[in-house]
């Protein structure tokens, strides 16, 4: 065959080779391809009808109720709505707005559906007094209101700690207007034209940044922005971008319109708040500017539109004037795309940002509270269950409560360490205040860096809690009213006590003398620490253990002396749980920080009501809260009333512990329980005391909160007589050295001390020994 002809065979041979690897590829690399779509369409099925409405759990404060009689300012009450995000204006506009006017304050309150039913949105006014609310006038029918329930604050969340997201769950129908037609003018104009990629978008996106030599333009649409924020990693290459391409396709052949819309505005990105994500338009409402979406006006709608585009880039709390710049540029499109006139684009460039909170701050206001919710709620429910369910749970917190206690802690810290040139920030404190009624949990500070999640030393922290201890080794006696009462004389001297190892301890008292026999009510005023073992070591430390733990203890402490001293290790919260049962009198209802569950739907869950149980006796209770009062007025915590009104009653204990490594106070009126430690994390000394640390913050707080005095009205088992000071024996008028002192019934000195009248032998005198 001819050179040529060969040639061309071969030629032939190539090209028909060639075609038949290409058929063979293209037909393997569609089945490939057929393979990868399948794989993707069953991912985007399965994924985003199953996890998109994954919701975290909502936790809200407890609600505020307005009614006649209340006991709160005009000013009190406009701090209250500024805190729940509602707008002073110089007429009522709308849900969420109020005005001020003389001694009346008008507002339209937001409807709200709580755990026992649905509440209407209504305009009132307030009218007040000197003494609070006079009375609740109904707007639109000029009759009086009884109650109004204001809605609760949104105080936090619990989202899977892994992923770390967060959002709260609106629907396309409750989106302001304004928002979804904003939205969609910035980010995708063609959205409702497109299958998912914008064809025409993206080569306008290619002349553009091939004319500026850089990338100056995008083509994403908001299906794509949801594939890469839904589905995919933040890597960027070209597999990627294919893999975004093809899923958005599948996306817009599988859902509507509609719904992909409605999940875009629920899980883009829109900030960070510590560890935790905000997702979604609804959580970014009250993230930046703490009120609901339907409430926003025009510059806030276009400053969250404006942060989609990089949350970072564009965070208006750290870098707010690039914000502002591209919240004036959003402003210019909506005026531009025909949704705001030029007056109101005028208007709202001049607004400034109007960010709620400080820097960092968000919905997530009190981590160490929310600790506590999260923890009560773990023993009842799964973790997908507070985590995907969208429970809303209804706590006991009230803001008001814990806005003082938070101040004070951080505030008192300041002080402390500046009267000590101390290095600032070297304190740490823990507080917690209950109620006395039904044991809730109203304020809760874990540390002074009252913003951010971490130790949680009011839960966590159990450090020893000194002559905190004292009362209850003294309950223990008095429940004993045939060998103890308030009077008893008690000696303090020296004692030493040869412990199980050999060793021996010889407790001394705090300032290192001996002050003779006290009445035990005064031993206890003072803290003095020999009375207090020697009390100890009669009731035996069994039976002091025994009553810690009706008090509400749960330690492993051992029977041993050392206990009468406070060498037992608890945390705030418990000591609070003691206090709380004490101030009760004897009842003890488990502290709670959690009042009702609901489902998303407003089903109710879980109830949670009041458990009470009598575990000390009532009449000794009552004989502790004399005492207690002592400390106050006459003893370690006298300084008390440089903060406290001095007509005010108030019941308390000092606690110290060695070298000064822990300072505590823990009291309480009629209607609060408060518990403060100050102390350093590394439990070096401190320098303080119970009195000169932890007594100015607990002192400034219950005089803040307006806790209620102690009125003092003995139950039927205590009677009360005039008791001479110097022997302990019944008074009369002829003494002149006496103190009415409570007694349990029937165990009351029977005998008149010398200096009585009575004591003399007259035919009444012998009567009245007769009949007793």
């Amino acid at each position: 065959m001819p050179r040529k002809a060969k040639k061309k065979s071969l030629l032939r041979r190539l090209i028909y080779f060639t075609l038949i690897v290409t058929i063979v590829a293209v037909g393997a690399g569609g089945v490939v391809l057929s393979g990868y779509l399948l794989k993707l369409d069953q991912e985007i099925r399965t994924k985003f009808a199953g996890v998109r409405w994954a919701l975290p759990a909502q936790v809200y404060a407890a609600p505020t109720d307005l009614y006649p009689g209340q006991r709160i300012t005009r000013d009190g009450l406009k701090h209250e709505l500024q805190r729940l995000g509602y707008r002073q204006l110089s007429r009522l506009d709308g849900p969420g707005t109020f005005a001020v006017s003389g001694d009346r304050i008008q507002l339209h309150s937001r409807a709200f559906h709580f755990w026992d039913g649905a509440q209407a949105e209504q305009q009132l006014a307030a009218h007040f007094n000197r003494s609070g609310i006079s009375r609740l006038q109904n707007l639109a029918s000029d009759q009086p209101l009884h109650i109004l329930r204001l809605d609760p604050m949104l105080i936090g969340s619990i989202y899977p700690q892994k992923q770390g997201e967060d959002r709260v769950l609106v629907r396309l129908n409750e989106l302001p207007p304004l928002l979804r037609d904003g939205l969609i003018a910035v980010e995708d104009r063609r959205f409702y034209e497109h299958f998912g990629i914008d064809v025409r978008g993206v080569a306008r996106a290619a002349v553009a940044n091939v004319r500026a030599g850089r990338v100056v333009q995008g083509a994403s649409t908001i299906t794509q922005q949801l594939v890469k924020n839904f589905f995919l990693t933040s890597r960027r290459d070209w597999s990627r971008k294919f893999k975004e391409m093809l899923m958005s396709l599948l996306l817009e052949s599988h859902y509507e319109k509609d719904e992909i819309l409605e999940a875009y505005f629920n899980e883009i990105y829109l900030g960070q708040d510590g560890n935790r994500a905000v997702h979604g338009f609804g959580l970014a409402s009250q993230f930046y500017f703490n009120k609901p979406l339907r409430e926003l006006r025009s510059h806030e709608i276009a400053l969250l539109v404006g942060v989609v585009k990089g949350a970072s880039a564009y965070n208006p709390r750290r870098r707010p004037q690039v914000a502002t710049k591209r919240r004036n540029l959003i402003l210019g499109v909506f005026r531009d795309s025909g949704l705001i006139d030029d007056a109101e684009y005028d208007a709202a460039i001049q607004r400034p940002l109007g960010l709620a909170g400080r820097v960092g701050g968000g919905v997530e206001r009190y981590p160490a509270f929310v600790d506590l919710v999260k923890r009560q709620l773990r023993g009842q429910y799964q973790e997908e269950d507070l985590t995907e369910e969208g429970l809303r749970i209804f706590t006991t917190l009230d803001p008001r409560a814990q806005e003082v206690l938070e101040f004070n802690v951080h505030s008192g810290l300041a002080q402390l360490e500046k009267r000590r040139e101390k290095q600032a920030g070297q304190l740490q404190a823990a507080g917690v205040v209950t109620s006395v009624d039904g044991g809730e949990v109203l304020a809760l500070v874990g540390g002074r860096q009252v913003r951010y999640a971490g130790f949680n030393r009011a839960l966590d922290s159990r450090r020893s809690i000194g002559s905190l201890v004292k009362p209850f080794v003294y309950l223990t006696a008095l429940a004993k009213p045939e060998r103890f009462s308030l009077h008893s004389l008690i000696d303090d001297e020296p004692i030493q006590i040869r412990l199980p190892n050999g060793n021996t301890w010889a407790p001394r008292n705090y300032d290192h003398k001996l002050h003779g026999s006290q009445p035990l009510y005064m031993a206890l005023a003072h803290s003095y620490n020999l009375p207090a073992v020697r009390t100890g070591l009669e009731v035996g430390a069994k039976q002091v253990l025994k009553t810690l733990r009706a008090a509400g203890y749960s330690g492993e402490a051992e029977p041993l002396p050392s206990l009468f001293l406070g060498s037992v290790e608890i945390s705030p919260l418990e000591v609070a749980q003691m206090f709380a049962t004490l101030a009760a009198s004897g009842y003890r209802s488990p502290l709670s920080a959690i009042r009702e569950v609901t489902t998303k739907e407003n089903m109710p869950m879980n109830r949670y009501p009041i458990r009470v149980r009598q575990t000390l006796e009532e009449a000794p209770s009552y004989l502790m809260h004399w005492a207690m009062t002592k400390v106050l007025r006459n003893g370690t915590a006298r300084s008390a009333y440089r903060y406290l009104p001095g007509t005010a009653v108030m019941a308390g204990k000092t606690g110290t512990t060695n070298d000064l490594r822990d300072a505590w106070f823990a009291g309480f009126g009629a209607d609060r329980v408060g518990v403060i430690w100050v102390g350093r994390d590394d439990y070096k000394p401190m320098g303080f005391t119970g009195s000169s640390g932890a007594l100015p913050i607990w002192s400034r707080t219950m005089r803040d909160l307006g806790a209620r005095s102690l009125d003092m009205i003995p139950p039927a088992d205590v009677e009360q007589v005039l008791t001479d000071q110097f022997t302990s024996l019944r008074a009369d008028q002829g003494c002149t050295s006496t103190i009415t002192i409570p007694y349990i019934r029937g165990h009351a000195p029977v005998n008149y001390a010398p200096c009585a009248s009575a004591s003399e032998p007259t035919p009444m005198n012998w009567l009245r020994e007769i009949f007793e």
